[in-house]
């Protein structure tokens, strides 16, 4: 019996085997089911969005809650967006002339005269740049702006430089959406007193007063030195340049104070100009510069070679009486740095001769600066730390390369 239940097993086994191959090509279709399956799965989705349809509603229901939202922006940074895709280069040319923005009242810096003409070391900086954009050194429409106005206009558009004696500081280098050109003025904030007060340090105008102008650097550096120093005198704030200097020369404060460069311009405006002497102190760094919008770089790029070249021609001598005689050097720096070889103006969206403008209708740093506050000028303003970098100054250029 044994025999006979293994002869039916052997018998089964061989049925079962038979069975499996043969219903292995049988049962091919069923191997197919699971991507029939699959394409089922993935034909879903096309009904998800009736699934969905009342989160869009509810979606379309709070879109004006996101727009109160961008409405409150504006009120919740100081700054503005940067100038993102903006061609300010384009803009310029398209209209002919560049609008610069500088101070009005500062004599030496930014100043209208009485004929109704813009003057000063900051202007010529604006002039510098119209040449090199326009070819035109006049071709400059200059705005007066006070301290507290000037970010605010070039932050909507209203100029496209601002050159106003404005201190390169991190919060409006980052929060105010602004980019800062090379440095054209090295100055420190200063104090003047009264020749007759017997003031000669900052000390000694504890339990004093102190006039100086709103929405500058200069209010928040006095506050931060007198603290140090323990001095207790009170701040008189007034809103733009010509009140505050009123109000100092009408002997409302013991004390004027701004940037040094500042005071030596305004000195000559004082009644008796002779009455009143400049102390030796020095409250902090104010490093002033022009700046733009933040986001178009290649405008950034523009201002700052202006100033560079500047620098540059200075250093090798180049002058806007001597310039078309460097034409012919055999010096590749100098050829490159006046566009005769080389293509470093294209790269900007400028002819290649930009430099040359520059110094030929404006003149190296050198110039702009004797022609302003030099010796033969009322301020003969020691050039100091604003020498060249060669003369142990800190006026230096990158290559023009």
């Amino acid at each position: 019996m044994f025999k006979k239940l293994s002869l039916l097993t052997v018998l089964a086994i061989f049925a079962l085997l038979f069975v499996a191959c043969g219903g292995g090509a049988a049962e091919a279709p069923q191997v197919e089911e699971p991507e029939a399956t699959t394409v089922v799965e993935a034909e879903a989705p096309a009904e998800e969005p009736t699934a969905e349809e009342p989160a869009a509603e509810e979606m379309a229901t709070e879109e004006p809650a996101a727009e109160e939202a961008a409405t409150e922006e504006p009120g919740e940074t100081e700054g503005p967006a940067p100038a993102q895709g903006a061609d300010t280069l384009a803009e310029v040319q398209g209209r002919g002339t560049l609008n610069c923005g500088a101070n009005g009242t500062l004599p030496a810096f930014g100043f209208l005269n009485e004929a109704g003409d813009w003057e000063g070391f900051d202007w010529d900086y604006c002039r510098a740049i119209a040449a090199a954009v326009l070819g035109d050194s006049e071709a400059v429409e200059g705005r007066a702006l006070t301290a507290t106005e000037r970010f605010p206009v070039l932050q909507s558009g209203e100029i496209d430089v601002l050159i106003r004696n404005t201190t390169w500081t991190t919060t409006r280098d980052t929060s105010l959406g602004l980019d800062f050109a090379p440095i054209t003025f090295y100055d420190g904030q200063g104090m003047m007193v009264r020749k007759d007060s017997g003031i000669t340090d900052l000390q000694g105008l504890e339990g004093g007063t102190v006039c100086v102008q709103a929405g500058t650097t200069t209010e928040k550096n006095l506050a931060d030195v007198f603290r140090q120093l323990g001095i207790n005198a009170e701040s008189v704030v007034f809103p733009d340049n010509p009140t505050t200097t009123q109000a100092y020369d009408e002997g409302r404060c013991d004390g004027l104070t701004t940037d040094k460069s500042g005071l030596v311009a305004v000195q000559t405006q004082l009644t008796v100009p002779d009455d009143h002497v400049i102390l030796e102190a020095t409250m902090s760094k104010e490093p002033l510069g022009p700046a733009v919008r933040h986001g178009d770089n290649n405008w950034g790029d523009i201002v700052t070679w202006t100033v560079n070249c500047t620098f540059q021609a200075e250093e090798l001598g180049i002058t806007s009486e001597n310039v078309d005689e460097f034409l012919g050097s055999d010096d590749p720096v100098v050829l490159n740095l006046l566009g005769v070889e080389g293509d470093l103006g294209q790269y900007m969206g400028l002819n290649n001769d930009f430099c040359y403008q520059v110094i030929k209708q404006v003149g190296n740093y050198g110039e702009i600066y004797d022609r302003n506050l030099g010796p033969d000028t009322p301020y003969n303003l020691e050039r100091g730390v604003n020498a060249q970098w060669t003369d142990g100054g800190l006026i230096y250029s990158p290559p023009f390369r």
